[in-house]
């Protein structure tokens, strides 16, 4: 663009486009010199100036004014141009301020029944906000006057998809504190037995958590939707499929891809909740003003001190742009989630913001989040956030981070090379079953980035070559390392598992595969073999949701797994749930020998 305005500065498209883009980063003064200029243009082509004035009516609201003169000038001159409101609908959309485009895009509709975009962005927000009758209204108008636009047809099939869905709603008990107004879990009908126990169980302690960190209690119930297929979840997202993003908060609803909606070892599908109930937190708290980098800083912080995972998870590629010196100053931040100039950049932007995060609890503590959330619930933005939360100026607080950055991961930066050579080394003896060379590599490697526990780590190689080389102990030594930072990897953890139960540790075994609950929780062997050994532990509450979890999965060994469940129930001292269980194993296999016996003993 500023090529093109070097070629010729009086092209007007280009201004208006120019002043877009800065509206979207928030550069204010930087989109009204912008609008000036095309206004001025636009008056002396005799160039209708309406979507000028829509841009106006933008910036002013973007500095809070709602009844932008703009607004009035543009109804003077049309009285049913609808984009007057829907353009600055979309500058509250990108800022997550749905319920205000919602109202924006009411008016749109009301005065230009014919704008059929400002129909279908009307019902994807209103899908956003729970509002599902009135979205499919709306969405059904729009296809009416654009039957060929993919947006309005995938969402408009999405929505006929939600037939496949349960809705279960939990509302807190009357001794139940800090749940908010309880939660609504949409769940897959394939899907939804399986789960409601453990996203129950995950949203109602990020409640709690998060209550007590940020002192704000959701005033509504919390939308939960989990969904298998990702295109799917990606429509629900943006009208789109193809996107690749793993969750998304408007607000009090949440959606996100569910465990089978993934098939890669790395999606942590509890880590990923966890991160979208920070967001409703941050959002809800400040009635949605708080920036982007701000809202997922916090996320992603809470991921690394409160979540499932354990431990703080940076990527490499992201420890090498730290390295190339591409993290943003705190005032510029939101731009690397909103106009990245290099591929990658979104993804360093949420690690930047994470770690400032952390920086801020470890200078001022987390009450300092408390008081950064205060100020932007006034208005206020970065900068004037920083100097009132913090007392420092931008330019103070970013010397201080990078001093940070610098304690933090200064070693790790200056190893980089090496941990990547030493890596490479690795693997490549192990190919060629040089496993004295492959474990000579694996930990130096280990030992220049400990934190490391991501796809290509050197822990499980490691492992693998202290097992090949007969040194079983060193071997588990080493998975419970990975395991302890955070690896995630089922197979590698399944294996420790059972190694920690031959050596007497099950209580650490059952530790190990409550935690994969959060990455395979369809994995019927895995709910098998750990409520088994709660069984054996004597823990029967949790044995029994293991042992549903796998009826609910539709198992071969039906009869097994009705089994399993009169067992819990016996623990528990429920004849009547006992009984029916065992008869219904005895209905399915009539010879089945433990189940007989069983029968037998609780009738006697």
């Amino acid at each position: 663009l500023d090529e093109a305005l070097e070629y010729d500065a009086d092209q007007l498209h280009a201004h208006l486009l120019l002043a877009r883009m800065s509206l979207e980063t928030g550069n204010l003064n930087d989109a009204e010199a912008s609008l000036d200029r095309a206004l001025r243009l636009a008056e002396a082509e005799d160039h209708p100036p309406l979507e000028i004035y829509a841009l106006k009516a933008s910036a002013d609201l973007l500095r809070g004014v709602t009844d932008s003169d703009w607004t009035t000038r543009a109804l003077d001159m049309n009285a049913s141009y609808g984009d007057i409101y829907a353009i600055p609908a979309h500058f509250y959309v990108i800022t997550r301020r749905y319920r205000e485009a919602i109202e924006l895009l009411l008016e749109a509709v009301r005065i230009q029944p014919d704008l059929w975009a400002a129909h279908a962005e009307l019902g994807v927000n209103l899908l956003r906000v729970n509002r599902i009758a009135e979205a499919m209204a709306h969405l059904e108008t729009a296809y009416r006057g654009d039957p060929f636009s993919a947006k309005i047809v995938n969402t408009l099939r999405l929505i006929d998809s939600l037939d496949n869905f349960r809705d279960v709603v939990r509302m807190p008990e009357m001794d139940e504190e800090n749940l908010g107004a309880g939660m609504i879990l949409r769940l897959h009908r394939d899907e939804a037995e399986v789960l409601v126990p453990y996203v129950t169980d995950l949203v109602n302690d990020s409640i709690r958590t998060f209550s007590e960190r940020y002192g704000f209690a959701p005033t509504e119930p919390v939308v939960v939707e989990l969904y298998p297929e990702h295109d799917d979840f990606a429509v629900r997202t943006s009208g789109l499929p193809g996107i690749g993003l793993l969750g998304v908060t408007f607000g009090y609803l949440v959606a996100m891809d569910s465990p089978s909606g993934r098939t890669d070892n790395d999606f942590h599908w509890g880590t990923t909740l966890w991160h979208e109930m920070a967001h409703v937190f941050t959002l809800e708290a400040t009635n949605h003003l708080v920036p982007r980098w701000f809202s997922e800083g916090v996320s992603v912080y809470e991921e690394w001190s409160t979540g499932p995972l354990p431990g703080r998870h940076v990527p490499m590629h992201v420890l090498q742009a730290v390295a190339e010196d591409k993290f943003l100053p705190i005032t510029d931040l939101d731009s690397g989630f909103i106009r990245p100039t290099y591929d990658g950049q979104v993804m360093v932007s949420y690690m930047q913001a994470g770690l400032i995060c952390q920086f801020i609890e470890r200078r001022w503590g987390q009450s300092a989040f408390v008081a950064m959330l205060e100020q932007y619930t006034q208005g206020a933005d970065t900068a004037t956030a920083i100097e009132g939360a913090l007392g420092v100026s931008p330019d103070v607080f970013d010397q201080g981070f990078e001093a940070f950055i610098v304690d933090e991961f200064g070693s790790v930066l200056e190893s980089l090379d090496d941990w990547k050579a030493q890596v490479e080394r690795g693997y490549a003896a192990a190919d060629n079953a040089d496993w004295g060379a492959a474990l000579e590599a694996a930990s130096a490697a280990v030992a220049s980035v400990p934190e490391y526990v991501a796809d290509g780590n050197p822990y499980l190689l490691k492992a693998k070559a202290h097992d090949e080389l007969e040194q079983p102990d060193e071997a588990v030594a080493t998975l419970e390392s990975y395991w302890s930072l955070g690896g995630h990897d089922a197979g590698a953890l399944k294996g420790l598992a059972r190694r920690l139960d031959e050596r007497g540790r099950r209580a650490d075994a059952i530790d190990v595969l409550d935690d994969l609950l959060g990455v395979v929780p369809l994995d019927s062997e895995l709910h098998v073999e750990l409520g088994d050994w709660l069984m054996a532990e004597e823990r029967a509450p949790e044995a029994l949701r293991e042992y549903r979890a796998v009826l609910a999965l539709n198992p071969y060994d039906q009869a097994g797994a009705h089994y399993r469940l009169a067992t819990a129930y016996r623990q528990l001292e429920d004849a009547a749930k006992t009984r029916e269980h065992l008869l219904y194993a005895l209905e399915i296999a009539p010879h089945y020998r433990e189940a007989q016996q069983l029968l037998l003993e609780i009738a006697r």
